[in-house]
């Protein structure tokens, strides 16, 4: 089984702790809620465990592309497209997962993009709220 396809299985299974092995020493995730991404094994790691436990409802994978694209350092990799669908809120959520492994098959890179903005905007709220609670950022004074 590869990175992508233990990837899927545990986002499915909501088994944040076999996504440990999976990303590269410093990987990056880009939000649709945060212009600059978060950076880290830890704060990476912290993100999924809130969307996958707290935020997000039957959370699904419909589709899969793959090929290469330019990563934000410029530089081209092995990409893979997971469609899903997932509830937020009451919100119907549709997106897409752009995956970007490193030369060691590690996922170095990792955009979310959703759409309509009403979800957007549900899912930035739900995620700032938890991402505070779980003590991953600081809470607005």
């Amino acid at each position: 089984m590869n990175t992508i396809d233990r990837f899927r299985t545990a986002v499915e299974e909501r088994d944040v702790d076999a996504l440990e092995a999976l990303f590269a020493p410093e990987p990056r995730f880009f939000s649709p809620i945060k212009f600059t991404p978060f950076e880290g094994r830890t704060m990476v790691l912290g993100v999924f465990g809130v969307l996958l436990r707290r935020v997000f409802e039957e959370f699904r994978y419909v589709g899969e592309l793959h090929g290469t694209a330019e990563t934000a350092a410029g530089e081209a990799a092995d990409s893979h497209v997971l469609i899903f669908r997932s509830v937020v809120n009451g919100k119907q959520i549709h997106g897409i997962d752009l995956i970007q492994l490193d030369e060691e098959g590690l996922i170095e890179e990792f955009t979310v993009m959703v759409r309509p903005l009403s979800a957007v905007t549900t899912l930035g709220a739900a995620v700032h709220a938890a991402l505070v609670a779980e003590g991953l950022l600081p809470g607005q004074s």
